[in-house]
């Protein structure tokens, strides 16, 4: 039998070892990694194979920055799933973790559903996989909502990586105009560059340093 191969993200390694020999206990599981922070969490899920991330809110004391991290993981590793773990019960912060794309939300008191949870989103997530592409298709269009059609065509042109250039010569649009629709487009989804704003779109809003 293929057991499911779990990547655990948490800065407790008390929790850690404790849990990695709770799940390791399953017939059908087996822990692969784990990491104590963002960075490493990024690092590792570059060069493990893994089917799930069990990813702590909290990597940092008073910051939600497993909700960033779990958003960069996705970007990387488009098909993996993400449980997000916490001790907190806000419903705003459960709202942030599925616009990450987390298939599920459960509290570290109830670790004992974590099997159950595990099983759920690795071998039948057809539902769920409907509900977020629809949630992070609302979460773009509401991002994009105040640009007029002609910064939404030079908006999808940067996100499809074309220079000013390039675009310029596409849209038969002059250079002063062009940069003064991007400047516009900057200011209205609040990022200093286009890469940033591509980023923050592409990320749903989620920025690094969320701290909630």
């Amino acid at each position: 039998m293929n057991r499911i191969q779990i990547l655990l993200v948490e800065d407790d390694p008390d929790w850690i070892k404790s849990m990695t020999y709770y799940l390791n206990s399953q017939e059908d599981m087996i822990v692969v990694g784990a990491a104590e922070s963002p960075e490493k969490a990024v690092d590792m899920a570059l060069i493990l194979s893994f089917d799930i991330v069990l990813m702590d809110i909290q990597l940092t004391s008073g910051r939600l920055d497993g909700i960033y991290t779990a958003a960069e993981i996705m970007e990387r590793k488009p098909h993996a799933k993400v449980i997000m773990l916490t001790s907190l019960d806000d419903e705003r912060v459960i709202t942030q973790s599925f616009t990450a794309g987390a298939v599920n939300y459960i509290e570290k008191s109830r670790f004992k559903e974590l099997p159950t949870a595990i099983r759920q989103a690795v071998l039948h997530p057809g539902s769920m996989d409907v509900l977020l592409k629809e949630f992070a298709r609302l979460k773009r269009e509401e991002q994009l909502r105040n640009l007029t059609p002609a910064e939404r065509e030079v908006f999808d042109l940067l996100e499809e990586g074309y220079t000013h250039a390039q675009m310029e010569k596409k849209l038969y649009k002059t250079e002063s105009t062009l940069k003064n629709q991007i400047n516009k487009i900057l200011k209205k989804l609040g990022a200093k560059s286009g890469k940033e704003a591509v980023e923050k779109v592409r990320r749903k809003g989620i920025v690094k340093g969320n701290d909630g």
